[in-house]
């Protein structure tokens, strides 16, 4: 619509003016250079994404004014401040309230203690950071921190290289685009660091590393989650991998005890039966045996059983992350490109990524837990089984008269 594209050149118009005609020596970094460089990067991150007009037209605007607060407060309140310079615009330009507060929302996003929602902030997010992950992060680090020296922010100056580290380790991508086309790039910028911390012989201490607000990228003092992602993301590999290892062995135990009571059955239904007409003091223990060994065959045949779902998931499940899509039973009945879509929805979203294989992981123990309390039912089933049997067969041997099978025997035979 035209009336978008009027509005996206009249913010760029004004914004480039407010940046030309404020004084803002102190400020070489969030200034509008920065702020170029995020729309171009706003830009590119969308073009990768089904927008409509009015959604790149709210990513446009916020890219616009999401810093021009600091040319006039401090850091810490800087993305209030833009808020409010861009509502001041908009109104003069008479935009829509519900455009206005999508802007706005979106500027909130850039500030990263918040916790963006939706891809439009995840799209400026990652705008806003895209540096973290390219060659320019070394210049651009230098340029934040004479920033935060002109300011006078020393307590982010010290240990700036410690600080940068947890930086680049408390940091994520947010959208599916950046985090596979910058990950090499941040992981390289991370060593980089870390070297640069090493050579200077400091331990990285976490617990005395200095966190603000107004240095961008850090958020609320705590372990650099570089370390907590990646400790995180082999904890669930190999908490899943111990999970279909234990499940695995479940199934080999249910099927030992399978083969080991169907020998025992065929073995009483084709030998002992024939014997009982003959011994029939052996029928007790015969009959016994054969109900444990039955009992036990059952247990472990519905500790194995496979649970029937529904194989369906709806596009509402999706988007409020109500199903599963890493387990097969939800969505076996749907067709390629329904799952595709569902698939390019949950990468979207890490929280959804990580929410599934953790619930993966849950019900995968529920399924383990259901298995083994079936399966040690069955053992003590069987092992009680066979203690009473063996004690049957031994008292009725040991108490057995021999001249009553003479009986029955004669008592059998011809008359003739």
């Amino acid at each position: 619509m035209k009336e978008y594209q009027d509005l996206m050149s009249k913010t760029e118009d004004f914004v480039i003016d407010l940046y030309k005609n404020t004084n803002q020596h102190n400020i070489v970094y969030h200034n509008l250079t920065h702020t170029r460089n995020v729309v171009t990067r706003v830009f590119e991150i969308a073009s990768h994404y089904e927008l409509t007009e009015r959604e790149v037209t709210v990513l446009d605007i916020a890219a616009w004014f999401h810093d021009v607060g600091h040319m006039f407060t401090s850091p810490a309140q800087h993305e209030q401040k833009s808020i409010e310079i861009m509502r001041e615009f908009m109104e003069q330009q008479k935009a829509e309230d519900e455009l206005v507060d999508e802007i706005a929302v979106c500027i909130q996003a850039t500030r990263m203690t918040t916790q963006p929602e939706g891809l439009l902030q995840e799209i400026i997010r990652d705008a806003d950071s895209y540096h973290f992950g390219t060659k320019d992060f070394k210049e651009i680090n230098k340029l934040v921190k004479k920033e935060n020296e002109l300011r006078g922010l020393s307590t982010i100056v010290r240990d700036w290289d410690k600080n940068t580290l947890n930086m680049l380790q408390d940091h994520k991508f947010f959208t599916s685009y950046c985090a596979e086309v910058l990950a090499d790039g941040k992981e390289k910028n991370v060593q980089r660091t870390m070297k640069k911390v090493n050579k200077k012989g400091n331990s990285i201490n976490t617990n005395n590393l200095i966190l603000d607000e107004d240095m961008p990228g850090t958020g609320d003092k705590k372990k650099p989650s570089g370390f907590i992602t990646k400790g995180i993301q082999t904890s669930l590999r190999l908490t899943s991998e111990n999970h279909l290892r234990l499940s695995d062995m479940a199934d080999g135990k249910a099927n030992i005890l399978i083969s080991v009571n169907a020998i025992i059955i065929s073995v009483i239904l084709s030998v002992l039966l024939r014997k009982i007409e003959v011994d029939s003091h052996l029928a007790i223990p015969t009959f016994t045996f054969l109900a444990f060994s039955v009992t036990t065959i059952i247990l472990a045949i519905i500790a194995t059983r496979p649970k029937v779902t529904t194989g369906e998931f709806s596009k509402e499940d999706v988007l409020h992350k109500r199903t599963n899509l890493l387990f097969f039973g939800n969505f076996y009945k749907r067709s390629l490109e329904e799952y595709t879509w569902a698939m390019s929805t949950m990468m979207r979203d890490s929280d959804y990524v990580y929410g599934s294989i953790v619930q993966d992981i849950y019900y995968l123990g529920v399924v383990l837990g259901r298995k083994y309390k079936l399966l040690r039912l069955a053992y003590n089933i069987f092992m009680i089984g066979i203690i009473v049997s063996v004690a049957a067969f031994t008292l009725a041997i040991l108490f057995h008269d021999p001249q009553d099978s003479a009986v029955i025997s004669t008592s059998g035979g011809s008359p003739f």
